[in-house]
């Protein structure tokens, strides 16, 4: 099987067991009802971006749903979370691009959405071959990429928390839904 679409989904979930705000962290992503099964980071060739909801309409529950996932929990009272897929398509759509998983605590949104989007790109770039500068930052490197007419487009999807101030667990996760 390889996938032809494409959508993406973010959710926060708060219980006092982290299984539960796992569950509840799925539940407002919208992808609770599946079965998910996660794969590595390889954005398909031709494959198609839709919208959530054009994406769930098209799942059954208990199916078995292949995703790339990020996702963090703490119990810290007031501790930042985030989680956030990076995408990275070639501009040749025919060749296969990357999709990158970053997590952790205390960046804000545009700082891990960033980062995560850099690291897809620079995962493509590498694949295609293309001169880069690793020390320079992610802009002036989007710039090479960019100009380079080999990586059509690059983008990201976060989420962001802050643990739960009774110390109940906090999930954040974001996930690339793959379809057949």
């Amino acid at each position: 099987m390889v996938p032809s679409k494409i959508f993406f989904v973010k959710g926060v979930g708060v219980h006092k067991d982290q299984l539960a705000s796992f569950e509840a962290a799925l539940r407002s992503a919208g992808i609770e009802k599946y079965n998910l099964v996660y794969v590595s980071s390889i954005f398909p060739p031709n494959c198609k971006q839709i919208s959530r909801v054009k994406g769930l309409a098209l799942l059954s529950p208990g199916e078995i749903v292949h995703c790339v996932m990020a996702r963090i929990d703490t119990n810290e009272p007031g501790r930042q979370v985030f989680s956030a897929i990076g995408v990275a398509h070639p501009a040749d759509r025919d060749r296969y691009g990357y999709l990158s998983e970053h997590h952790g605590y205390g960046q804000n949104a545009k700082t891990a959405a960033d980062y995560s989007e850099d690291l897809a790109a620079t995962m493509l770039a590498t694949t295609l071959g293309l001169p880069f500068d690793p020390d320079q930052n992610w802009n002036e490197r989007k710039q090479v990429y960019m100009a380079s007419g080999r990586i059509f487009k690059t983008r990201s999807i976060c989420q962001t928390s802050k643990g739960d101030p009774k110390g109940r667990w906090t999930t954040a996760l974001t996930a690339a839904v793959l379809l057949g």
